[in-house]
């Protein structure tokens, strides 16, 4: 993943285009754009971060002057992701069809259905691939469907196995690609919190795209999905922290206490407390301020929140230090348990024994010294 270096200029600039429309915004967004230094690389991250259709959106319709050749740069990237996002959505129709015929259930998720769900404008971010879910039992029903649709199938699924969890296939007739996923999870399949259609289905919605009806995730499903993808890749991208904030503001009514319930029983309250509270403090998201008080309550989720807050776009990449690696903070108490107790972990490594030297004799009691030595170093193994 590329890393473009920001100055702090830039930085104002891309972190505006996130926060809520305001009576002052054109003032604001013509002081961020005279003190760029360098439009280069605010271009180059913009992209990086998913936000030039956002980008371009509000300079233009606060008529705020940049640059000539900056300007049609903007223009050219954001006509390439309306023509991108029309093919993406008129794929998808079809798709969905075809499943429908087969009788396969499958739930569209990100890209174009979240830019309409969730921004009101299937334009207003990167179009990106096509992600659908599906149940692992109808796998090769759906993969025959695509296949018979002029795809070409980059890697075999079957034997399904914990290491693979999607398949990915790229039409070479027009560079169409689509991911077709059978499990979410929060990090790396040995941390174990694996979820699927059958969390979804049941409480599915419906949006309106291209004037048809196509399933969508309920409003509380979707702000958990929304916090575990970033939290599982360490928000490395601003278009992410956005999402969570338009799904908060486009749900003012939500059920806070539903939220939370269902984060706990899943296993991702802190990656919820984390999206949100980076969603608030990034973009200004709104929240009743007694669930605010609820996510702040964690003060690891807190702590997370600042790191990401001041190096989502100077230090893009990089993941907090600490005894207890990030991807462990991330998990429920539940998770954290399966984890230390499943058998890849607790298979005594050279390292543990490099840690403390003992005796033949003693050589089980490397097993307890094992969980102590990972949760004092802050890579996971």
């Amino acid at each position: 993943m590329p890393l473009t270096p920001l100055d702090p200029e830039c930085c104002e600039l891309l972190r505006a285009v996130v926060r809520p429309k305001s009576d002052g915004e054109k003032e604001l967004l013509a002081r961020f754009v005279s003190n760029v230094r360098d439009w280069e690389a605010a271009i180059t991250a913009a992209n990086e971060h998913g936000v030039i259709p956002m980008l371009y959106s509000r300079l233009t319709a606060n008529s705020v002057a940049v640059p000539a050749q900056v300007f049609e740069r903007m223009r050219i990237e954001n006509e390439s992701n309306v023509f991108h996002s029309l093919a993406n959505a008129a794929e998808l129709l079809e798709v969905l069809r075809d499943f429908d015929e087969q009788k396969i259930p499958v739930m569209p998720f990100k890209g174009i259905v979240l830019a309409q769900s969730m921004y009101g404008n299937l334009f207003s971010r990167p179009a990106g691939d096509l992600d659908l879910l599906i149940s692992p039992r109808d796998l090769e029903r759906a993969t025959a469907v695509l296949l018979k649709r002029g795809y070409d199938l980059s890697i075999d699924p079957a034997p399904l196995s914990d290491e693979l969890y999607e398949s990915h296939f790229e039409r070479r007739s027009d560079g169409m690609v689509i991911e077709l996923r059978w499990r979410l999870e929060l990090t790396q399949p040995r941390f174990r919190r694996v979820l699927g259609l059958d969390w979804v289905w049941e409480r599915r919605q419906v949006t309106t795209l291209a004037g048809a009806r196509v399933p969508d995730l309920d409003p509380a499903t979707a702000l958990l999905v929304l916090c575990m993808h970033g939290c599982k890749h360490a928000w490395t991208r601003l278009i992410w922290v956005s999402d969570v904030a338009r799904l908060l503001e486009r749900h003012a009514n939500l059920d806070w206490h539903e939220v939370i319930r269902e984060a706990r029983r899943t296993g991702l309250w802190r990656s919820l407390a984390l999206g949100v509270l980076l969603a608030r403090r990034i973009a200004a998201a709104p929240v009743p301020e007694f669930a605010l008080r609820r996510l702040e309550s964690d003060r690891a989720a807190r702590s997370l929140a600042s790191y990401f807050d001041e190096n989502l776009l100077r230090n893009r990449g990089s993941i907090p230090n600490g005894r207890i690696p990030y991807n462990i903070q991330l998990l429920g108490a539940e998770d954290r348990i399966r984890f230390l107790f499943s058998m890849n972990f607790l298979r005594p490594t050279d390292l543990d024994r490099a840690f403390i030297e003992l005796p033949r004799y003693l050589e089980p009691v490397y097993y307890v010294i094992r969980p102590i030595r990972l949760l004092l170093d802050r890579s996971p193994r």
